[in-house]
């Protein structure tokens, strides 16, 4: 039993339920491999550390040597979900889902073990349900038990519209489950009612009924919100290095230590002995935030760019001066209107999104802050671009 409970120890970690403990416990007995399925549906090409709080999980789970599926929800995925939404989901298109799709199997690698890793495409069943296969899985659940949900409920007691392919939804991501015969599914909170539909139509199917684990929503860089893209306060697993490295630094001290917890490999006892030494006084909280930063940076982008990254911060934000070696150059013999060139130094993916970074006052000219959406950058009196806080670009001394 020792050995269970400290796997145990390691499964819970960070988590809100294991729904019902008990079975867990009872399936950990067994002494085999369990599969642990989590589905994510492709809805945006890059994930964030948000979304990587359950793949952690999952890498714990592979380590203790159970069996982890990556599930891509790509058939779910243009139905969309409803989860804590106050309004139908846009559905995505197929040659959206497939693209967002192949971005996530190159993203998760930097996490999950790719010789362990089993990954699974939903369309690969659901486009096999035929319409008497679909009433058949419809009748298994009530109108009645949907609109128990809360988003569901809010919805229709305000007489907002609720699709009917909204309530296929949960159903779709239950029958996930039987197909894969689960054993644990993992989810955010707000999944928590699509988990538990998993467990009872896998019973309507004779199977036995996975145990639920739910994780927490990860805080965005403000604290306060959910990390999301939307928001603007997502630290993505594909920024730039320096970008990633400044966004860790910018968290509250009380928050770096949940970030610890859901991200960081570092052991709980250790966190919590660092957590006792900053309470204490002789451990500064910035050493702890630098060494979070620098684990995830190298997760993410490697050693040698984790420490680049922190000696950049260092330098702009600690020692308040332009970094001697500047990664980006570029050349500017004639004046160039400032929108182009973010885009052209991919500081912005297009130009309207050069025109709100402008709007927000996030970008700076010799270190003055530009409004003006039609200003020329002239590489004869102007030097260097910034852009966010950690984006910048130099014109180059000697051009070619």
């Amino acid at each position: 039993m020792e050995d269970i409970n400290t796997e145990l120890q390691v499964i819970k970690r960070g988590a809100v339920e294991v729904i019902p403990e008990e079975e867990l416990v009872a399936k950990l007995k067994e002494r085999r491999s369990l599969r642990i399925k989590a589905g994510f549906d492709p809805t945006a090409p890059d994930l964030h550390l948000g979304h990587t709080v359950l793949i952690q999980k999952m890498k714990q789970f592979q380590e203790l040597g159970h069996e982890v599926i990556f599930l891509i929800g790509d058939f779910t995925g243009m139905i969309g979900d409803p989860s804590g939404k106050s309004e139908t989901r846009k559905q995505l298109t197929r040659e959206e889902v497939l693209k967002n799709a192949e971005t996530y199997k190159e993203q998760i690698f930097k996490i999950l073990d790719p010789d362990k890793t089993r990954i699974e495409f939903n369309h690969r069943w659901m486009e096999k349900l035929d319409a008497v296969s679909l009433i058949e899985l419809s009748a298994k659940y009530t109108v009645a038990r949907m609109l128990e949900r809360e988003d569901f409920k809010q919805r229709y007691q305000n007489q907002q519209s609720i699709s009917i392919h909204e309530f296929l939804y949960p159903l779709m991501q239950g029958y996930d489950s039987v197909v894969l015969k689960a054993d644990v599914e993992l989810g955010g909170t707000d999944q928590r009612f699509n988990l538990l539909i998993g467990r009872e139509l896998q019973r309507e199917y004779g199977q036995q009924p996975q145990v639920v684990l739910t994780m927490p929503l990860l805080e965005g860089t403000d604290g306060v919100q959910k990390m999301s893209k939307s928001l603007g306060n997502y630290i993505g697993i594909n920024e730039a290095p320096e970008e990633m490295f400044g966004k860790i630094m910018s968290i509250s001290d009380e928050l770096m230590w949940r970030y610890c917890e859901l991200l960081s490999d570092k052991g709980l006892t250790e966190i919590r002995a660092m957590r006792s030494q900053v309470d204490g006084g002789s451990l500064h909280p910035m050493k702890v935030k630098k060494m979070l930063a620098e684990e995830l940076v190298t997760r993410f982008h490697g050693a040698a760019a984790a420490q680049s990254a922190q000696d950049y911060f260092e330098t702009r934000y600690q020692k308040k001066a332009v970094p001697k070696h500047i990664k980006k150059h570029f050349s500017a013999g004639e004046p160039i209107w400032i929108c182009r060139l973010i885009v052209d130094l991919q500081f912005a993916k297009s130009g309207s999104e050069a025109r709100r970074l402008i709007a927000q006052g996030a970008v700076k000219v010799d270190g003055e802050i530009i409004s003006d959406v039609n200003f020329q950058f002239d590489g004869d009196t102007h030097r260097i671009l910034e852009v966010g806080k950690n984006r910048i670009a130099q014109v180059a001394e000697n051009p070619p």
